[in-house]
């Protein structure tokens, strides 16, 4: 948990603010501002989004229903959406608090790239999470590092709806601010609406990130075990790029620290042919992949670290008390 900053809100709809989740924008964006933060009460601790300055709010929360609906393995669920418009903050969205990890955060408690075990076992959660989006006929569309919380049990997929959420492109058509550079596919940087070949594409460029470093690099710098999956997600034509159920076949590979696969991984062959996901109601493969040990020790030191201090934080001042009336 990082600090508020100058010009944070103190409260978020029913919300006192006890600090942000994400570091100072670098190279590595959120498409949101996102806080953790506990309810007037002190029962219940979340995390609350909110748009970038400049976004459009209706849009935003707008997006923020449509993730309400989303269910699926992986995918962090929003269980709250604010829509007072006259609040200081008229576009919030809430989901529960765990401690978490954006991804660009687990890059730097690391110390650099991931491990290709947990490279592959995250790659095959979010490959699940797509599937569920996929699933309900739309495009996730925000796939980028930053959209990535990492937690002890596994990822979750937030930044749903960023591309149609997000500000207006910056100059030299780098794709819409907020989003990393590289995470949005050519199509919808030449107008196209969002389909979920270009969530392929966001795909490949989050684990070239997490594999790197970088979400654009050269061919050569990618691991070799992931060097022909990762690149065939990031070809510019939409028709040559792997379907999510192709994904979910080869990420789990033979990455070192796995091991032989466990009993039962993968659908059973009377529920779901080769390319079925836990959809289809067959295990889940990622699930298999994120046992213990996936996430390297000092991701997980950063966890507890971040645990402690939420418990321990108490929110700002009120700058603006309430009134009782005279005494």
């Amino acid at each position: 948990m990082e600090p508020s900053r100058p010009g944070d809100p103190g409260r978020i709809g029913p919300y006192a603010v006890l600090g942000r989740l994400d570091a100072p924008a670098g190279d590595v964006p959120a498409a949101e501002r996102r806080f953790v933060a506990r309810s007037s009460d002190g029962d219940r601790t979340v995390l609350v989004a909110a748009p970038l300055e400049g976004a459009d709010p209706g849009r935003f929360r707008a997006e923020a229903e449509a993730a309400r609906r989303l269910f699926g393995p992986w995918t962090a669920v929003v269980d709250e959406v604010g829509t007072d418009a006259a609040e200081a903050t008229p576009a919030w969205y809430t989901t529960p608090y765990l401690p978490a990890l954006p991804l660009p955060a687990a890059l730097a408690a690391h110390g650099g790239p991931l491990p290709e075990r947990t490279v592959r076992a995250l790659g095959a959660a979010l490959a699940e999470a797509l599937a569920a989006v996929h699933a309900t006929g739309a495009a996730h569309a925000g796939l980028a590092p930053a959209a990535v919380l990492l937690t002890a049990d596994g990822p979750r997929l937030t930044g749903y709806g960023a591309v149609r959420a997000a500000t207006p492109p910056g100059p030299g058509g780098t794709g819409p601010v907020g989003l990393a550079p590289g995470t949005v596919p050519p199509e919808q940087l030449a107008g196209a609406r969002p389909e979920p070949p270009g969530d392929v594409f966001a795909l490949g460029a989050v684990l070239a990130y997490a594999a790197t470093g970088y979400t654009v690099p050269e061919r050569d710098e990618l691991p070799a075990g992931l060097r022909a999956l990762v690149s065939a997600c990031l070809v510019r034509d939409p028709a040559h790029r792997p379907s999510v159920p192709r994904l979910l076949d080869e990420l789990p590979g033979a990455a070192p620290g796995f091991g032989p696969a466990p009993a039962g991984f993968g659908p059973p062959p009377t529920l779901a042919g080769p390319g079925a996901t836990v959809l289809d109601g067959g295990p889940s493969r990622a699930g298999a992949l994120l046992t213990p040990g996936w996430l390297p020790a000092r991701v997980v030191a950063a966890l507890v670290r971040q645990s402690a201090a939420v418990l321990a934080a108490e929110p700002a001042p009120s700058p603006h008390p309430p009134h009782h009336g005279p005494s």
